[in-house]
């Protein structure tokens, strides 16, 4: 190992710690296994300083990368189970193989979590990979919070690059104390292969949720360089915090991410990005499913649902929006990214707009965006009605979206200033109204007010409260 080569700055310590996880049970029962000893210890050799972000969200992502070794990817920790704190390898098909001590993947209601688990980690536990990123790091995000009602701990991510050998704490002491998943950034940018993993330093029995660990890498895209790319759909932030609410449900899906709401049977929100990137020639599939991502115990929309209610399957995004392959085009069809929208909005204003910032993508521009519902009660082919299928699905009082609008770019956050576009219409959900989308802008400022989110939350506060106060004034054409 050549000190030279590291691009981190290296304070030595040259101390080691062993960390013997222990026996100590949990005050709620375990998922599966019962307790046992952990006799698998780590090294630490040594500290390096690494950039150290906090941010109280779940943080801006890039696109999902399935390819450990050379363009990283974003672990959800969703793809197998593991009920027992007794040191065990766990395989992920995000990522690779894993080695979770004195941890488990939590599926409990007390996990704060994205999906169905995340890794819940006590005393001094820890989550490493048994891999390497073979061609380096450039930046590693973690979201975080306690779990359940316990106090705060603290913990450190850790580097190898002998294997798993010996270890080094990368990066600043962090302190989780938020019940809400929050996210640390640590800018890593060292091309050495190495292996990384998340070490509970501090807080005792108190238990810690880890998820969405996000790795990107020289070669992972998702914004870099100037022409057209697939990024986050989730680059500006979760705009309701989302979670495991059954109001304010998350999904992640490869083509958008939403926040379902179970009591209206309908999208709080989708968020997506848009690009040239993402379309294609692909033709519409008009093949509406049923979303079984949710919970068992959720409402799940069928297509049949909406038949003879007088209101069109209304995408929140747009099958057009995602023509690029067969498959791209088919996740638009699940019913969590539809709700009952009048033919007049589906089919004038709402599909003129959606043309509108498709064509902007043929300028070389991207286009990050947030669509959604609000109120109750609107007025289809059959007249006005507040609800559809007993009840189990609410109409909409209208239908609101927001465009954040840059050039083809790297770095998105860090361009946008107070001079950038941002176009807000919310249109209401009735028969006759205009084709002209333009009737209907609006700000964020005002959809922020009438709906409660925070929509661009990742952009700094002082440019964010310039250009969310703006109508757009721009061209329709």
């Amino acid at each position: 190992m050549k000190l030279s080569v590291f691009r981190p700055v290296f304070v030595w310590a040259m101390f080691s710690l062993f960390l013997i996880g222990c026996t100590k049970e949990d005050s709620v029962p375990l998922e599966n296994a019962p307790d046992g000893m952990d006799d698998f210890g780590l090294s630490i050799s040594g500290e390096i300083a690494v950039p150290t972000e906090l941010q109280d969200n779940q943080g801006p992502h890039k696109h999902v990368f399935l390819t450990e070794r050379s363009a990283g990817f974003t672990e959800g920790f969703e793809s197998t189970t593991k009920g027992s704190y007794t040191g065990a390898e766990v395989q992920l098909s995000s990522s690779g193989s894993w080695f979770l001590s004195d941890a488990l993947l939590g599926s409990l209601s007390n996990d704060r979590k994205f999906g169905t688990r995340s890794v819940r980690i006590r005393n001094t536990g820890y989550a490493i990979m048994n891999f390497n990123m073979d061609n380096g790091v450039e930046l590693i995000r973690v979201r975080h919070a306690v779990y359940g009602g316990d106090g705060s701990s603290t913990w450190r991510l850790i580097v190898s690059y002998d294997n798993g050998g010996s270890w080094f704490f990368a990066g600043n002491t962090i302190t989780t104390s938020s019940t809400a998943l929050n996210t640390v950034t640590f800018t890593i940018n060292d091309p050495q292969p190495a292996r990384y993993g998340v070490y509970k330093t501090g807080g005792g029995g108190n238990r810690l949720n880890i998820d969405n660990v996000e790795v990107t890498t020289a070669t992972s895209g998702g914004g870099g360089g100037s022409g057209p790319t697939r990024d986050s759909n989730l680059t500006f932030g979760n705009p309701s915090n989302a979670g495991t609410s059954a109001t304010n449900y998350f999904l992640a899906k490869d083509d958008y991410t939403l926040s379902y709401n179970n009591d209206r049977g309908t999208a709080n929100w989708v968020s997506w990005h848009l690009s040239s990137a993402w379309t294609g020639n692909t033709s519409r599939c008009n093949c509406f499913r049923q979303d079984t991502d949710l919970p068992g115990s959720f409402f799940r929309a069928t297509t049949s649902d909406y038949t003879n209610s007088g209101f069109d399957r209304g995408h929140l995004c747009p099958s057009a929006d995602r023509n690029g392959s067969s498959e791209d085009n088919a996740n638009t069809y699940f019913m969590t990214n539809i709700a009952p929208q009048s033919p007049d909005n589906n089919q004038r204003s709402w599909a003129t707009f959606e043309n509108y910032l498709r064509s902007l993508t043929e300028q070389g521009f991207e286009v990050h965006l947030v669509s959604g519902v609000a109120g109750s009660g609107g007025t289809g082919r059959n007249g006005f009605a507040s609800t559809i299928d007993g009840g189990n699905i609410t109409v909409p009082d209208s239908f609101w979206k927001v465009a954040l609008v840059l050039p083809n770019g790297s770095d998105d956050i860090s361009r946008v200033n107070s001079g950038t576009r941002i176009i807000a219409i919310n249109v209401p959900n009735d028969q006759n109204i205009s084709t002209d989308w333009q009737q209907f802008l609006t700000s964020v400022d005002a959809i922020e007010a009438l709906t409660g989110y925070d929509l661009f939350e990742n952009i700094p506060d002082s440019v964010e409260a310039v250009v969310e106060a703006q109508v757009d004034s721009g061209a329709s054409s």
